[in-house]
């Protein structure tokens, strides 16, 4: 007897339970009218959770149902692999299922499957008002979710081209390409070039009446090479911001016109001598001061941290809610914005997880720290008319939690230094490009960091590339030093696909934008090889 796919994938366990629901949301997804969120099969789905929940007795109550789906390919030299990091690891993975957050006697309750079916729904709903019920006899207080209006809206992504209906052996050959263009180069000795993709699809209802439907693609692509001269190996990186859209930013990255340039960079870098210690003025590319935003700007300014929420994954933070208006975060020159709307950024939604619609709002001006990262749970505690949109779940499986949005350092006014300006004014720095080592203590106040390229710039001209660099960075000390930002011209938008939180571990997608930006007198050494 022939057997379809769904039910062949039913009968290996497990994993098959889980591509077979993928299979049964997709069908469900191509049931439902595009765009008319009432008349989706997941609308009828959707009350069948929340009319369970108010019988239940429950105050609260959301399901949402998602599809994830994940490829990813790289090339090392002229053999293809999946051996890499990236938004599904390497290779190509999907899954479908939903999860349903209740309040019940004043604290959450969660539970989750993949078999999507009414009869599982209330079977889900039922054990989620049973672990809020237990979890009932521990709670220091209750729940306190900030209001919000109801919305019934749809919201996707624009793409030009979706990366999930481009050939496989096309995205190989435009690899290949790249990493002949680098072998090109005698002294490169290893070449990795790749491209990872992400779709994800929600539907999300509340017992407030929401109804939200989105979707979101994310690209992620780049390569590196890697140099020897004598006994000294090193490799010199080249990433396209990772932005949300489809295939054109593979397309659009200048992954081949900047091949050429990247060998010999990671060949001079293995010539490069190691940086002499000291202090030193340090330019920083916007695609270096990504990850120095994430740390120590980002991190810290999550709320749930502050109040000691999260402490196991990554630890808690050095402010307080008292600083909130006081504290001096930088120079009158460090202006900061948590934003969920600004086109390609990677966590640009058009709702959080709470059913919050996306916006923006500031975190430091003029050097001083305004604001931090709420949701529905915690804007009480900064007294918020309006929560910020920051709650967000990796897929079904997971409760959704407090994450980052994106979060930028805000470029310079007009009349503001080009980065050549910055260069020219520099006597005695150190240019550093792109993302390297970091370490940082659990409360985020003392790191230190590292990049992918460093150069020497002496009175005023960049001289000579260098090696093994990193810089001493006191949070609060460390941007009291920022003397130059450039302006809107050289601002840029970088990203990660591995913000990693809670416990199981979620993973998260921010983009952090920036200017260039000079920091003045800041211990630099040589990194420990």
């Amino acid at each position: 007897m022939a057997i379809n796919r769904r039910q062949f994938m039913k009968g290996m366990g497990a994993a098959g339970v889980a591509l077979a629901a993928s299979d049964l949301v997709a069908d469900l997804i191509a049931q439902s009218p595009k765009g008319r969120v009432l008349e989706s099969k997941f609308k009828g789905l959707a009350d069948v959770a929340l009319g369970e929940a108010k019988r239940l007795g429950c105050s609260y109550a959301d399901v949402r149902f998602t599809r994830n789906l994940n490829d990813s390919v790289s090339v090392r030299d002229r053999i293809v692999t999946t051996d890499f990091g990236g938004f599904g690891g390497g290779g190509r993975s999907e899954s479908a299922g939903f999860g349903v957050r209740v309040i019940h006697s004043g604290v959450w309750g969660f539970a989750s499957s993949p078999i999507v079916t009414a009869d599982e729904i209330r079977k889900v709903t039922a054990r989620a008002t049973d672990v809020a019920r237990a979890s009932a006899i521990a709670k220091r207080f209750d729940v306190k979710l900030a209001p919000v209006p109801a919305y019934v809206d749809y919201w996707a992504v624009p793409i030009t081209r979706d990366p999930f209906e481009v050939p496989l052996d096309e995205k190989i050959q435009f690899l290949l390409a790249v990493n002949e263009a680098l072998l090109k180069n005698k002294d490169v000795v290893r070449v990795q070039s790749r491209m990872s993709f992400d779709y994800e699809w929600k539907y999300l209802a509340t017992s407030e009446g929401s109804y939200i439907e989105q979707e979101i693609w994310r690209t992620a692509p780049g390569f590196s090479a890697t140099a020897r001269k004598g006994r000294q190996v090193k490799t010199r990186s080249y990433t396209v911001a990772p932005r949300t859209a489809g295939y054109e930013v593979v397309l659009e990255g200048r992954m081949l016109e900047n091949a050429e340039r990247v060998a010999a960079e990671a060949v001079e870098h293995a010539m490069a001598p190691p940086v002499t210690a000291g202090l030193k003025d340090l330019v920083m590319t916007p695609s270096h001061a990504m990850l120095t935003i994430h740390e120590i700007i980002a991190h810290p300014t999550e709320l749930d941290r502050v109040l000691g929420y999260e402490a196991n994954y990554a630890g808690t933070s050095f402010i307080s809610l008292d600083d909130v208006g006081k504290l001096k975060y930088g120079s009158t020159l460090f202006n900061v914005t948590a934003d969920r709307t600004i086109p390609g950024g990677m966590c640009t939604v058009g709702y959080d997880d709470d059913g919050v619609k996306s916006m923006e709002w500031p975190i430091v001006r003029d050097g001083v720290l305004v604001g931090l990262q709420a949701n529905r749970e915690t804007a009480h505690f900064l007294k918020l008319d309006t929560p910020h949109p920051c709650t967000f779940a990796t897929s079904w499986r997971n409760f959704p939690f407090l994450r980052m949005p994106n979060l930028h350092v805000d470029a310079g006014p007009d009349g503001s230094p080009t980065p050549e300006e910055i260069i020219a004014d520099t006597k005695d720095g150190i240019l550093i490009d792109g993302r390297g080592s970091y370490s940082i203590d659990q409360q985020r106040y003392n790191g230190q960091f590292g990049g992918d390229a460093f150069w020497e710039i002496k009175n005023g001209k960049v001289t000579r590339m260098v090696s093994d660099v990193t810089y001493n960075a006191i949070t609060t000390d460390f941007w009291a030093n920022l003397d130059a930002v450039s302006g809107r011209a050289s601002w840029e938008m970088h990203g990660t696909t591995g913000d990693a939180k809670g416990q199981p571990v979620q993973i998260n997608h921010p983009s952090h934008g920036a200017p260039w930006m000079r920091i003045k007198r800041i211990m630099v050494g040589a990194a420990y090889q």
